[in-house]
């Protein structure tokens, strides 16, 4: 059986003897999601060259993303959370869980990583009122003006890099 994502078995849960066949499935099932299920197509020059493109303008950005994190004190995870946290898909309340997802961490990872942004002030946790097993995130005072100064400077540096990611994309259309 292959957990179900979020859920709270394990391949580790597993006795040694059933271990290899679940982890064996995972990576199985890991193969069919990336194993193209048409035929490729013929890939040229042109499209190798726009794919390293894009790359290359994700890496730049990344680059410029960790900078600002650590110049704001932050690890880039730490942004990412808060950022994950402020810009959750329909406003509502975040969960570790919703944040592991997000992030696309373990669950105990993101338990860490939010026991980190308390101890840093950034974040609070507070008991569900509809159901007390839930905790829910919130962001600071002092976590919503760090973000703001990042959101700031990302969405600018992203002002600069979208004119070529759109040269890029409208080439992807036309092909």
């Amino acid at each position: 059986m292959i957990p179900k994502s979020g859920s709270r078995f394990s391949a580790r849960s597993c006795s040694n003897k059933n271990l290899g066949v679940e982890l064996s499935r995972e990576s199985a099932i890991s193969r069919d999601m990336t194993t193209p299920k048409k035929p490729r197509p013929e890939i040229s020059l042109a499209d190798y060259r726009r794919l390293s493109e894009f790359r290359y303008l994700i890496r730049r950005f990344l680059e410029f993303s960790q900078i600002q994190a650590n110049g704001a004190g932050l690890t880039p995870r730490q942004h990412q959370a808060l950022l994950a946290i402020k810009g959750y898909p329909g406003g509502g309340p975040v969960t570790v869980g919703d944040l592991a997802e997000r992030l696309r961490i373990r669950h105990h990872s993101a338990v860490e990583l939010v026991n980190r942004l308390v101890e840093a002030g950034l974040v609070v946790r507070n008991q569900d009122r509809a159901d007390n097993r839930r905790v829910l995130l919130q962001l600071t005072r002092l976590a919503d003006d760090r973000l703001a100064d990042l959101s700031a400077a990302h969405l600018d540096e992203l002002s600069r890099i979208e004119p070529m990611l759109r040269r890029l994309l409208s080439r992807l259309d036309s092909s």
